[in-house]
């Protein structure tokens, strides 16, 4: 396992109009020693596109399953447990998708590929961004004309009106407030029927209603472990749960492990992630981001951002 590496996480602002439809466009460079590999853990997350274009395809999972080597155009459904990788030298590009975009894009129900890693060139949902890995990997080595290509590319693609819109942008607005605590109170937001708030859910978010906040107030609680508590769970966790045990078998349906093997197990991207966040003194975690930005913060590229590079020791 890769002790000491190069790591330049970067974050890429999309033009306004596409902010409804893609959480973020980023930029992932690692680089480490010959026959070296780095393993740590994505968080549950919305969908996300990956685009391998220098180096080598990761192995990658949902926990608890054995890991398998992807493609070079990987994507995650929405999820709602980790998902467990390991790479060596590469340059990752990611997309992530709103549940509007995947309304507005896809054709495919959302749930159909929850919790799951299909291959972006393959499968018939993301045939409107088989493009984009071409595109990508012809201007691998230019962040800013890649970042530029992108945009473009998403611009021209057609950003009208969804006929479910208004919900589902009220379902995701609902997911993000902690009084939200109950399906009862999410369907009074969104302004629809219990029934037709599971439908909605599945189709566009991918899972049940209950799930969503579940996964809402574990990943709340992960993410105040991360950033402020670590060592002391108790105090991070979100008020909707009863007690520590409670949390503790969340913990385990989530992450496929306890609290206490995760916090003892290295994790050695998202510690540098999170090191450089304290020292720019971040805005309050967003829970929408893909796991590499959910702790970096959503910032426009600068020379502050760029992760250190030092060892892990």
């Amino acid at each position: 396992m890769a002790q000491d590496f190069f790591l330049d996480v970067r974050f890429h602002r999309l033009s306004p109009e596409l902010e409804p439809y893609f959480t973020a466009l980023y930029s992932f460079d690692v680089r480490c020693d010959p026959g070296a590999e780095i393993r740590d853990f994505l968080h549950p997350e919305w969908s996300t596109m990956r685009f391998f274009v220098r180096g080598s395809p990761p192995r990658a999972s949902f926990v608890p399953e054995p890991s398998e080597l992807t493609g070079p155009f990987p994507v995650s459904g929405p999820s709602s447990r980790a998902i467990d990788f390991s790479l060596t030298s590469a340059r990752i590009w990611g997309l992530g998708l709103l549940p509007l975009g995947w309304a507005r894009f896809c054709q495919t129900p959302a749930c159909e590929i929850a919790d799951k890693i299909v291959d972006g060139a393959k499968h018939p949902a993301l045939a409107p961004f088989r493009q984009l890995y071409d595109l990508i990997d012809a201007y691998a080595d230019d962040f800013d004309a890649v970042a530029r290509k992108v945009d473009s590319f998403l611009l021209d693609m057609d950003l009208s009106p969804v006929p479910a819109q208004e919900q589902i942008l009220a379902c995701q607005a609902a997911l993000r407030d902690p009084a939200v605590a109950q399906v009862e109170a999410l369907a009074a937001r969104v302004g629809v029927s219990r029934r037709s708030l599971e439908r909605l859910c599945a189709r566009y978010f991918g899972f049940p209603p209950k799930m969503l906040l579940r996964r809402q107030r574990f990943l709340r609680s992960l993410a105040t472990y991360m950033l402020g508590h670590k060592g002391n769970w108790s105090k991070a966790l979100d008020g909707q749960y009863y007690d520590q045990a409670h949390f503790v078998r969340e913990f385990r349906r989530f992450m496929g492990m306890s609290p206490t093997a995760y916090a003892e197990m290295p994790h050695p991207i998202l510690d540098r992630i999170i090191a450089q966040r304290m020292a720019d003194h971040g805005v309050g975690v967003q829970t929408d981001l893909p796991t590499m930005l959910r702790y970096g913060g959503p910032k426009p590229q600068t020379p502050r951002n760029r992760v250190p590079c030092l060892s892990a020791d």
